[in-house]
């Protein structure tokens, strides 16, 4: 009741060669590129664990003091 799609189904492209094809499409940065943002993840991940413990322990000594 109502089809409108044929059975004959169209050919498709190998797995592989579309794989290769979209692979190509990849831009990859250069080496220094990568060094510069591994340093900004690090850096900014110690700074929020500094801050993030900082917190903490300001938390810590406010609560001991009240209790």
């Amino acid at each position: 009741m109502g089809e409108t799609a044929s059975k004959d189904k169209a050919p498709k492209k190998s797995f592989i060669k579309g794989l290769k094809t979209e692979y190509s499409k990849i831009i990859w940065p250069d080496k220094e590129t990568v060094g510069k943002q591994t340093v900004a993840v690090l850096a900014a991940s110690i700074a929020l664990g500094l801050i993030i413990a900082l917190i903490d322990l300001i938390i810590k000594f406010g609560l001991s003091f009240i209790l």
